[in-house]
């Protein structure tokens, strides 16, 4: 694995004006490196680098964005094994989620490569005679990906991958929690045969960088995933140039447990999708509606299931929970648990900051029962693995309450009725619903995205992420007689 500390700007790894440490949330004592950090004077160079490069990629043609993107992906997946485990390291999840991330990343690049070479257009009969029509799709332009720390490798891969594919030029500004990851996905794109200034690696502080790269005027298209509060300020910068966006924020996403579900394979789904990544996943279940005949039994089982998780160092053999990823991210989770017992609700279990063998940020997976959807809890986007029951009466009102929620990214229902399976597929306001399976868990070469406060702007992955990597030019040409 490389030791690149640096910023990847104007085809150039560079020192940044300033560095931050980088240090092992299972183990704080393992510092990681201190890493580069961007000003505004370099992220204006890797702008107008990105600017110069775009033209000569679009250029090179669909053949040559195959290749590079093919050897991207390829190469990803065969160094999952060492990328998954800097990436486990620096950002807490279990070793098994980071490898399986990184893979997963490479095949966004050789789906995209594929996309590449199914870049159609339309033609179309005017109604005027003598003229011919023709529909294609252009790159956008310079794309700036802004990308969060819970899967720091496979979510800038389904971004960069598409963008590159569709003949765009790219300044990246990762999460600064997990900037090895970046890094590595980085030194694999840097050694590929591209126009120089075409990829940029902008690492920095928001307040600075981020905030600059939005306002910018030479950014033509944003693409963002983050929380609710910085979305909407991205959405209220962008409008000034009137800059393409694309977002995805917040989750308060329901699993619908009903009175005729295989309630086992209730309970692991829902466990799953509570605590799986210790909670830190936008598709998380953190709200469980249990049907009133079936919920004791349920909370019993997902009780004994949570108690069951093994929480530990992300790279030890067995460890199902690894830390959270910051000592803040930890408080706020601790805060949450504070929240949910004085608005009345029961904590069954966990909640609790835990002590192991290495100092680090480790928390107990909580359950609480008696809540109500009115709750803070329930209503807002925790990303801790910390997880809601309410209580309802029917299959009614279990759906108004997964529909009274002012985000709508992923929806779950466990049941066996086709009726309410088919009947829930039509009604929840979500942009993707499951049906007897976890919340969390989605494919890459279909459409991602939400409604409400979870998205905004089109769709990502599959082929519908052409919507928003591309623009449409319609083209009239009269050719005239034969002479």
């Amino acid at each position: 694995m490389t030791d690149l500390t640096q910023l990847y700007i104007d085809g150039v790894w560079t020192d940044g004006a300033t560095q931050i440490e980088n240090r092992n949330p299972s183990d704080t004592s393992d510092l990681i490196g201190m890493y580069a950090q961007a000003d505004a004077g370099q992220l204006d160079t890797a702008l107008a680098a990105a600017r110069r490069a775009q033209p000569a990629w679009w250029a090179a043609g669909i053949q040559k964005r195959h290749d590079v993107l093919m050897a991207i992906g390829t190469e990803l997946m065969a160094r999952a094994e060492e990328i998954g485990r800097l990436l486990s390291r620096e950002e807490g999840k279990p070793l098994a989620e980071g490898k399986g991330e990184v893979y997963r990343a490479g095949q966004f690049f050789t789906y995209f490569a594929a996309e590449v070479l199914r870049q159609h257009g339309d033609l179309a009969e005017s109604v005027r005679p003598g003229i011919e029509i023709d529909v294609r799709r252009e790159a956008v332009g310079v794309v700036a990906i802004i990308s969060p720390w819970n899967f720091p490798v496979a979510t800038p891969a389904w971004k960069i991958a598409p963008a590159l594919a569709f003949g765009n030029a790219v300044v990246w500004k990762p999460a600064n929690v997990t900037p090895a990851s970046a890094i590595a996905l980085t030194e694999i794109i840097s050694r590929q045969d591209i126009p120089k200034g075409l990829f940029n690696l902008v690492a920095g502080p928001g307040r600075d960088v981020g905030q600059r790269l939005v306002e910018s005027a030479d950014v033509d298209a944003i693409s963002f995933t983050g929380s609710v509060p910085v979305g909407r300020g991205i959405a209220a910068a962008a409008v000034q140039n009137m800059t393409k966006v694309q977002m995805e924020m917040g989750s308060k996403n329901p699993l619908i447990v009903m009175d005729d579900c295989d309630l086992d394979l209730a309970v692991t789904h829902a466990a799953g999708s509570a605590f799986g990544g210790t909670g830190q996943k936008c598709t998380a279940a953190s709200r469980l509606i249990v049907h009133a005949s079936v919920h004791d039994q349920f909370v019993e089982k997902l009780v004994a299931a949570a108690g069951a998780m093994k929480v530990g160092h992300a790279l030890e053999d067995g460890t199902q929970l690894g830390p959270v990823v910051s000592e803040s991210q930890l408080n706020g989770n601790l805060e949450y648990v504070g929240i949910g017992k004085s608005e009345g609700a029961e904590l069954l279990c966990g909640g609790d900051r835990l002590e192991m063998a290495t100092e680090g940020y480790y928390m107990a997976p909580a359950v609480f029962v008696g809540t109500r959807n009115d709750m803070q809890i329930n209503r807002e986007e925790m990303f801790a693995p910390i997880t809601a029951v309410q209580k309802v009466e029917s299959y009614d009102e279990a759906l108004t309450t997964a529909n009274d929620t002012q985000f709508g990214l992923t929806a779950g229902i466990m049941t066996t009725s086709l009726a309410r399976a088919s009947h829930f597929r039509a009604n929840m306001r979500a942009g993707c619903v499951m049906v007897n399976l976890p919340t969390a868990g989605t494919d890459y070469h279909v459409p991602f995205g939400g409604r409400g406060a979870s998205s905004f702007g089109p769709r990502e992955q599959g082929s519908y992420a052409a919507e928003f990597y591309t623009t449409v030019k319609t083209a009239y040409v009269s050719a005239g007689e034969p002479s």
